[in-house]
């Protein structure tokens, strides 16, 4: 089961206080061994439906080291749900740590071709897919579909109970769908959990915003941020924003600049992040401190939503 809520710590650093800024950490990290950070948030409503609806299978797409795959697979498996995973681009042998994880959890993949996998949302490529495997409940790449967005939003009110002096919380983006939930619940959005909203709403605190740091190049989330955000709320929030600049060349791409952010930052206080998501968001937050985006006297909230090793330095 979920270990839910999950904890809050402290970062004390001298480059944030000389800044004016406040950090501390939501790990949603340790949610769950197998399904951990965001990939529950998302999983968890779709989960629910997909029983509801009588489906004993789950079908998803995503990259050959896509977290969500693998996240899908571990979730059927607890939950006793067969699992498909479409990966995109040519099959490799030996399967890489990702794959290999999410077969042994008794996923079955198949592969597309780059260009066939862009049509990954054509109902005609779903229709293939439900003559080939039979039926299946769909999810989307990354998960972040409409209930991925009111689970996600949970999270905001969660947070806001631990830490209800936060100004800012940051979060990295792939697909968009945790940064449109958590926004939506800061600018109070209604109930997600009760499948309803009461319209924009105000922040109680008129600083309080969520900030994503886009971990792939292409500058079209903030487009897939409000398309999830009117789709699920009726409505889009005014209180969050993308940073952009700090993917390293991509999505699972990395540099000489962000390794040596994540030396420093395991040397300093005992937590060597995820270098695809929570060390660009992370380094994205401290190059910002202190200025428009985070502003000084800002308390800032990271949420760490991929797995990481805690050495248990503080």
């Amino acid at each position: 089961m979920p270990q839910l809520p999950s904890p809050v710590v402290e970062v004390d650093d001298d480059r944030l206080a000389a800044r004016g800024v406040r950090l501390l950490l939501k790990r949603d990290d340790l949610i769950h061994a197998d399904v951990p950070g965001n990939k529950w948030r998302k999983l968890a409503l779709n989960l629910t439906a997909a029983v509801e609806q009588g489906h004993d299978t789950l079908l998803t797409f995503g990259g050959a080291y896509s977290n969500h795959v693998a996240a899908t697979a571990a979730a059927g498996w607890h939950h006793g749900l067969a699992t498909i995973g479409v990966i995109r681009g040519e099959e490799h042998r030996p399967l890489n740590p990702v794959l290999a994880d999410a077969a042994a959890r008794g996923m079955r993949l198949t592969y597309l071709d780059r260009t066939r996998y862009r049509a990954r949302d054509d109902p005609a490529l779903h229709a293939e897919l439900h003559d080939r495997f039979g039926r299946f409940y769909l999810l989307p790449e990354g998960g972040s579909n409409t209930l991925a967005v009111r689970g996600c939003a949970q999270l905001a009110a969660e947070l806001l109970t631990q830490v209800p002096t936060a100004d800012v919380v940051c979060v990295p983006v792939g697909t968009g769908g945790t940064l449109a939930g958590l926004a939506a619940g800061l600018a109070g959005l209604g109930d997600p959990a009760a499948g309803h909203t009461t319209g924009p709403g105000a922040s109680p605190d008129d600083r309080r915003r969520a900030v994503g740091v886009a971990v792939l190049r292409g500058g079209f989330l903030p487009g897939q941020v409000a398309a999830l955000q009117q789709a699920t709320f009726t409505a889009v929030t005014a209180n969050w924003t993308v940073l952009d600049g700090f993917h390293s060349g991509g999505y699972a791409r990395r540099d000489r600049t962000l390794d040596l952010f994540i030396a420093d930052f395991a040397a300093r206080h005992g937590l060597t992040l995820d270098w695809v998501y929570g060390a660009k968001m992370m380094r994205a937050l401290y190059a910002t401190a202190g200025d428009q985006q985070i502003p000084a006297g800002s308390t800032v909230v990271a949420v760490i939503t991929g797995r990481c090793d805690d050495t248990g330095r503080r």
